[in-house]
């Protein structure tokens, strides 16, 4: 199966920066599309950014210009690049891969753990 690993979150300060990674790994045949979601407390999880295999990008409209989402196919990781950061952006952030574990599987959705980013003064 896939697993999905995340790193980077943590404390921050409004209009700080915080770069997340998260790496795939265990059976991978292909990853097409990955991303990355929230959830803040009390809200329900949402597309935060997205790309494709082929580098296709798309954002949520309250992060455009602010995050960039980028990924190293070679190493099945996906990067989100977070800048200017507001207390609206503190949530549980989760990576997602559409994999195709083995040649003849199906593409299936895989999440990491998820990890914390809290920006507060």
């Amino acid at each position: 199966q896939v697993q999905l690993v995340e790193s980077g979150g943590g404390l921050v300060q409004p209009g700080g920066s915080l770069r997340l990674s998260c790496a795939a790994s265990g059976s991978i045949f292909s990853i097409n599309t990955m991303g990355w979601h929230r959830q803040a407390p009390g809200k329900e999880r949402e597309l935060v950014a997205g790309i494709t295999s082929g580098g296709s990008t798309n954002y949520a409209y309250s992060v455009k210009g602010r995050f960039t989402i980028s990924r190293d196919n070679a190493k099945n990781t996906v990067y989100l690049q977070m800048n200017s950061l507001k207390p609206e952006d503190t949530a549980v952030y989760y990576c997602n891969a559409e994999a195709k574990p083995y040649i003849g599987s199906y593409y299936n959705d895989y999440w990491g753990q998820g990890t914390q980013v809290t920006v507060s003064s």
